[in-house]
């Protein structure tokens, strides 16, 4: 934590399976905020109402944590049909917790609530703005419930996603469809040229997908450890490890960790 200290940090993204469950979770948050750090929570909303996490929702309003939550479709058979039996009523029912606590209400600019969107399939997303009207108005109606943004993700062709396409025979027709979106205006704004990856040893990685492929951040052929900037190391000239999944974040509209670029 004595990061927080040496380095000139202005976000502090939490991210994971489910964070909040380390055991560090609550005091790297006190920190990061006692800092004035933005603190941003990537919460899979059904964390909220496990065992020994009854305060948790309070606790991120009082600390004034960024929350930003994944919900793939305001319809309940959507959803289900891609996370599983109940997911959708356990979103909805943390999704009312959180905007009884102030969470994504117009007069307490301080308690964002943002919801992520993935396509399901082998497909890009849609504009992101006209999804987020749409979502803003059926979860309204709907549910009564409000937040503030709506973020859509492209899906990346690694790991699960990829194994699923090759094994359906998709993933050469996805990567044609990624690079024939190519979009270089988008270049000048992806994530990985103002947000750095830690995992949780400390080492560095350009990206959260390159951590996943194990791509780290390297200087003179080693992997960099964020003790490396304590000490002083400057990135700012350094190379961005790239491969052909890095067509995910160029493709159409932009992708990020805080949606669409353009």
């Amino acid at each position: 934590m004595s990061v927080f200290d040496s380095l000139p940090i202005a976000t502090l993204d939490l991210t994971g399976g489910a964070p909040e469950l380390n055991s560090n979770f609550r005091p790297i948050v006190k920190r990061a905020r006692r800092k004035g750090l933005r603190v941003i929570d990537r919460c899979n909303l059904s964390i909220l109402f496990e065992p020994m996490q009854e305060s948790l929702a309070t606790f991120l309003a009082d600390e004034c944590v960024v929350i930003v939550a994944s919900l793939p479709c305001y319809l309940e058979e959507n959803v289900d049909q891609q996370r599983g039996k109940g997911v959708h009523s356990l979103s909805i029912r943390a999704l009312k917790l959180l905007n009884d606590l102030g969470y994504g209400q117009s007069e307490n600019p301080h308690l964002e609530l943002d919801l992520v969107y993935n396509p399901l399939g082998a497909n890009l997303p849609p504009p992101q703005e006209e999804l987020e009207r749409d979502y803003k108005r059926e979860l309204k109606d709907r549910y009564d419930i409000v937040f503030n943004r709506l973020f859509t993700l492209t899906n990346m062709p690694i790991n699960r996603f990829g194994s699923i396409l090759a094994s359906h025979g998709e993933f050469d027709e996805y990567m044609n469809l990624l690079k024939d979106s190519y979009c270089e205006a988008n270049l000048g704004t992806v994530m990985c040229r103002n947000t750095l990856s830690v995992d949780w040893r400390g080492y560095l990685y350009d990206c959260d997908f390159n951590q996943m492929l194990g791509m780290g951040t390297n200087s003179h052929g080693s992997q960099l450890h964020i003790r490396d900037l304590k000490n002083g190391l400057s990135l700012a000239n350094s190379r961005i490890s790239t491969a052909d999944h890095c067509f995910g974040c160029t493709a159409g509209q932009g992708s990020s960790c805080e949606g669409a670029l353009s």
